[in-house]
């Protein structure tokens, strides 16, 4: 768990923005008639639920080396004791350190005539069994580690109002009035507040220049954003730009050449042998398609060095501002700002002591067919205006891609418990299906009629997880994923205040979540052993999550 910082108090029951740092607001202490203490979980349950190896494997280099010393005692004592007992002269350990070298030697040899354990004590056999055991054993686990994350904060200059998001979409001299009062609209049921950012490139306008959409304004936005994050995470983690194996940039709408890799590569100075990847087009769900690229980058990796990953989520607004009148298309001005995260991996044992998450999991599920691929799509409208549309039914095929996520990831976060419950819905609505069936070939209608009807069992991910970072894509889709999981109030509250305080920051949205659990709620704070389930969508149609 990583180091708590300490936050300025403010009144209870007053959601307001914090200072001109751009830190989160605090929602109210009180925000749900339950609270997170309502939640407990017996202890017999919880022990049932815990990941020894890594317990096991966060000590693993300092229980590898104790236990290698006490093999190497153990030998030089069989050698002591049967050379020269009670003798302990320059000779004698001399000679010793010529047996034990003779002994290793031997073994060596023995090996291709399997009959080395007749060289050693039972002691030490013992000893050797162990240590190969748990060396296989702390093997399977092939660990990723967050050692920091590091979130944009936006100047004041760049921070908007409504009322000016709506003057800066006037001054563009390409909507009409019917546009912008939708706009409007759009903004007052968003959940976004009165101070998101906005790229200098555009909010100029405000200040009577004209609106920068060149490639080179875009690419001084990515510059200010990618610099500040990249340096602030590197930072947190202790780590050097050197040290980076893999990086991993995603950033859907702006693809410039060099790459953004090459441009933080190039200004922080990492190895010519940093394996770079730039993912465009992934839209929301991009932050963690990039983590799991990199987590299976490191585990290629392998031993107890292993290696470091540096992974960079943002969206770049300058030149993606739509200038035409469709409304599919108009939201997008509306809902998406400024923001950026960066997050340092790590697979080596070594750095799971200091690591503030160990990533547990990660599924992705991507929809198919054409609903699905549109549902989110760049393209022209009717006037040639390049833009992103959204279509009506994003809600439904969001909802379906996240359905089909859960039902992959339940059966490894759930208690068995709450397994159980899904098994046996399923099994007596099977059995039931059946004899409806067989009632109805036999003509008896009425008996099957009378036959129970079983909803599907919809599992409490609660019972398994302890905080949710569900992607910031707007109040609807807070809302939905609310009442369809069942959650409280005090489970969404870092999403609603990530959405109020930020705005959609796309792909880095979740980290500005995990951020706000860490450092600021107090309605169910974050402890040690907590487990955080982080979900996204994006384009494709595609559904990710981690659990961490």
């Amino acid at each position: 768990m990583p180091p708590q910082s300490s936050q300025t108090q403010h009144a209870e029951g007053n959601l307001r923005r914090s200072g001109s740092e751009s830190e989160f607001s605090d929602a109210d202490s009180v925000s749900s008639a339950r609270s997170a203490k309502d939640y407990r979980v017996r202890k017999s349950a919880l022990i049932g639920m815990v990941d020894w190896t890594h317990v096991l494997g966060t000590h693993v280099p300092e229980l590898m080396i104790f236990g290698l010393l006490i093999l190497v005692a153990q030998i030089t004592h069989q050698v002591v004791t049967e050379l020269a007992p009670g003798d302990l002269s320059l000779t004698t350990i001399s000679t010793v350190v010529f047996a034990v070298t003779d002994l290793i030697v031997g073994f060596l040899n023995s090996i291709y005539t399997a009959d080395f354990f007749s060289l050693f004590s039972p002691q030490v056999k013992t000893t050797a069994v162990v240590l190969f055991v748990f060396a296989w054993l702390i093997r399977k686990d092939n660990p990723i580690y967050l050692l920091g994350f590091d979130t944009f904060k936006a100047p004041d200059d760049w921070k908007c109002s409504h009322d000016q998001i709506v003057e800066m979409m006037r001054l563009q001299d390409c909507f009409n009035e019917e546009s912008l009062g939708f706009m409007r609209r759009i903004l007052e049921r968003s959940g976004t507040g009165q101070a998101t950012a906005w790229p200098p490139g555009i909010i100029q306008c405000l200040k009577g220049q004209k609106t920068d959409r060149s490639v080179e304004g875009s690419r001084k936005e990515a510059e200010i954003i990618l610099y500040d994050i990249v340096e602030k995470a590197l930072k947190k983690a202790n780590v050097h730009p050197k040290e980076i194996d893999v990086l991993v940039i995603n950033c859907s709408l702006f693809c410039p050449t060099p790459s953004l890799c090459a441009m933080v590569v190039s200004k922080f100075g990492m190895r010519n042998d940093v394996a770079t990847y730039n993912l465009g087009g992934m839209g929301c769900s991009a932050s963690l398609i990039s983590v799991d690229l990199a987590k299976r980058l490191l585990q290629a990796k392998r031993g107890f060095r292993g290696g470091k990953a540096l992974v960079v989520s943002t969206e770049i607004i300058t030149p993606n501002l739509y200038h035409g009148n469709e409304r599919g298309f108009l939201i997008q001005n509306t809902l998406f700002r400024c923001g950026g995260a960066a997050m340092v991996l790590s697979n080596s044992w070594f750095d799971g002591r200091r690591a503030w998450y160990k990533l547990l999991h990660t599924v992705r599920v991507h929809g198919i067919g054409q609903e699905s691929y549109e549902c989110v799509y760049e393209t022209q409208d009717q006037s040639g205006q390049r833009g992103v549309r959204l279509a009506k039914n994003i809600v439904k095929v969001a909802g379906k891609c996240m359905e089909r996520n859960l039902t992959t990831l339940g059966p490894l976060v759930l208690p068995i418990g709450e397994q159980a419950k899904v098994v046996f819905s399923i099994v007596t609505r099977f059995i039931l299906k059946a004899i409806r069936k067989t009632l109805q070939a036999n003509k008896k209608d009425d008996w099957a009629n009378k036959l129970p009807i079983v909803k599907p069992y919809v599992p409490d991910f609660k019972t398994g997880i302890d905080h949710f970072c569900i992607h910031a894509g707007g109040r609807a889709v807070i809302d939905g994923i609310e009442k369809n999981m069942g959650l409280e109030l005090f489970h969404t509250e870092p999403s609603r205040m990530a959405l109020m305080n930020y705005g959609n920051t796309s792909s880095s949205s979740i980290w500005y979540e995990l951020e706000y659990i860490q450092e600021t709620q107090k309605s169910n704070p974050l402890k040690k052993g907590d487990r955080v389930l982080q979900v996204a969508f994006g384009s494709g149609f595609k559904c990710t999550s981690a659990v961490w």
